[in-house]
Order: structure tokens, then sequence, then C-alpha cells
């Protein structure tokens, strides 16, 4: 069995302004760097290997949380939003009406246009899971761990997740020799320096 720690990067100026960032690659604000350099990954994690999505801010992340030595992995890039990076969705509710009903009722078949479904997210993530030989830590993106939790647990995204997720915590997956993930643990603080 071999264990993987996920979690999600800190906060960019596009989080705090509640637009979809997707592949844009945007550093970390002030803010975001002042919370994780308050912050490390527990010490029971040190022995996990660590790799990073090539994003600034998947990076930032990683070099503050002091991650030994982090090797880039492409397969943990942000899902790609097309044409709704940059906007909130308020906006892209108020704009596409019932198209957009439509289109995230689909739950993880949800496609932006021109972008990628988690669905694809999930297709993309599944020969990586698999390949892990080594525990490992993930420093990624809000929408690739929503696709390791649909994985993980059979969600179809269509409805919220069933369990509220913190999204500035690690969170636990094992891999069996089968290849299936299971969830460990949820919700894992960071331990403040």
């Amino acid at each position: 069995m071999t264990r993987l720690l996920v979690l999600r990067h800190g906060k960019t100026t596009w989080n705090l302004e509640k637009r979809i960032q997707g592949r844009q690659d945007i550093e970390l604000c002030s803010e975001g760097i002042a919370e994780l350099e308050s912050r490390q990954i527990p010490s029971k994690f040190n022995t996990f290997r660590c790799v990073t999505s090539p994003l600034k801010r998947a990076r930032e992340t990683a070099a503050l949380l002091k991650a030994s030595d982090p090797r880039l992995e492409q397969t943990l890039i942000e899902m790609d939003w097309g044409d709704w990076e940059g906007k909130r969705l308020p906006e892209l509710r108020a704009e596409l009406g019932p198209k957009m009903s439509e289109n995230e009722a689909r739950g993880f078949n949800m496609t932006p246009p021109h972008g990628e479904s988690p669905a694809q997210v999930m297709e993309r993530l599944r020969p990586w899971i698999a390949e892990l030989q080594e525990d490992t830590i993930a420093v990624t993106h809000k929408g690739v761990i929503r696709a390791i939790l649909a994985l993980s647990f059979g969600w179809d995204m269509k409805e919220p997740f069933a369990e509220k997720i913190d999204w500035s915590a690690a969170h636990l997956f094992s891999v069996s020799d089968t290849k299936q993930i299971k969830a460990e643990q949820l919700n894992i603080s960071l331990e403040n320096l």
C-alpha cells in the first residue's frame, strides 16, 4: 500500500476575488504567503517524497512549507477551465442562464468551453495514481483534489461533497496493490510553527 497526502496551494489574489484560475500561472498573494510561513507539513509525513504542480502557486507553496526536494509533476496541473478562466461563477450563471445550469447538472462531466471536465481530470490522474510506488506528498489544486475525492468515494459531483473540506488542510489517501484509491483521513491541519 502506498500513501498519498494531497494539499492545495496557498491563496492568490484570484482566490480572494473568487475568480476561476485554472491554468493561469498566478503567484501567491501576500496573505497566502503569510499563512504558509506560519505552517508546516506534519512531521509524521517527513519521509514522503514531494511532487508539485508546475504552476507557480503550487511550487511556491511547496517551498514555503519546506517540502524536501519537490519535483514537478505535470499531471497535477489544475483543471483547464477554458473560456471561464478569470470569471466568477455568479457572473457565469447570470450570463449563461439555463445553459450554465444544464452544464453544472452534469456533475463531473461539466465541461467549460475549450476546457476540460472533472471526468477528464480523473482520467488524467488514474495512471499517475496507479504508478505511485512510494509515499508521496502532492501540492496541487482544488480541481485535482476534487477529482481525487471523486475517484476515492465514487462521487459524481452532481451534489455537494458529503463532508466539509478544509481547503487549507491536507488529505491522506492510500493506494492499494490493486491500484484503488481510498481516503484515509481528510482535513489534516498543517502544523503551526
